[in-house]
């Protein structure tokens, strides 16, 4: 079995920055074992698993060691590929996932936009496991459908923070955003998600979906522009657009060749 593969640098302005994703072409669902295990394989934060049908795109996201039911930036690598070597017709692209819906993609000149649902997030109590974990207090706390979001007061309080992930990886849920407003930009965060097997992760589109009504509303503008400080730090363009958000974001091929596997 030969499977295409590329892989994308997604919210990335320039070379080896941003966050890699694998992105895998495939003409029939596989297993979903052995689809954990190319993930596993590839030791990318996510590899997309995409499957063409009649007038949409089917989408599953794996990290090295579980299936996630959201994921930004392996989203845009695949419409990437899709709008670039597939030749995919149009400037829009629908993809159906397994429990977040449709989500809508559009290529504007070099600029790839998701169009996301929104999280619903409310105020919450934060575990002890997470401000131990991060190691300072932030001055409010929220929990969304996957991931909690902690906010500090400046981009160097997030850049300083050096997470202890065997603490946080006891937490709970998927993962923990915390953010802060930015000294160039809106807004500046960060993502740990160690029970995924991703201590950091570089770049994290679907973290936006809970960091663009916050910060829309903290900073009453409906556009605004984001970095993830990562170390390969990445760019986000955001867009507030009610029940839904707007993530853009650039891309770049690291890599395109082929899976073999003798099953």
């Amino acid at each position: 079995m030969k499977l295409p593969l590329y892989q994308v640098d997604a919210f990335a302005e320039y070379p080896f920055s941003g966050n890699p994703a694998a992105v895998v072409i495939l003409d029939k669902w596989l297993p979903d074992e052995l689809m954990q295990k190319i993930a596993a394989e590839n030791n990318l934060s996510e590899t997309a698993f995409v499957l063409p049908a009649k007038d949409h795109f089917e989408i599953r996201w794996f990290t090295p060691i579980v299936e996630v039911e959201l994921c930004g930036h392996a989203t845009l690598a695949s419409a990437f590929v899709l709008f670039n070597y597939l030749k995919t017709s149009g400037e829009k692209i629908i993809f159906r996932t397994l429990s977040r819906g449709e989500l809508f993609v559009e290529r504007k000149n070099e600029m790839i936009i998701l169009d996301f649902p929104e999280d619903n997030f409310f105020t919450t109590v934060l575990p002890d496991e997470i401000i131990r974990g991060i190691g300072k207090k932030p001055l409010e706390s929220y929990k969304g459908l996957s991931d909690f979001l902690l906010i500090y007061g400046s981009q160097r309080e997030i850049e300083d923070i050096r997470p202890d992930f065997s603490l946080l990886s006891k937490a709970g849920d998927r993962g923990v955003i915390i953010s802060a407003p930015g000294e160039d930009v809106d807004f500046v965060s960060r993502f740990f998600a160690p029970r995924c097997g991703i201590n950091e992760d570089p770049v994290t589109g679907s973290a936006h979906t809970t960091l663009i009504p916050y910060w829309s509303e903290k900073l009453h503008k409906l556009k605004l522009l984001a970095r993830q400080l990562s170390d390969r730090k990445g760019m986000i363009y955001c867009e507030n657009k009610g029940s839904r958000v707007k993530i853009g974001g650039k891309a770049n091929l690291y890599l395109k060749g082929e899976i073999l596997l003798n099953i």
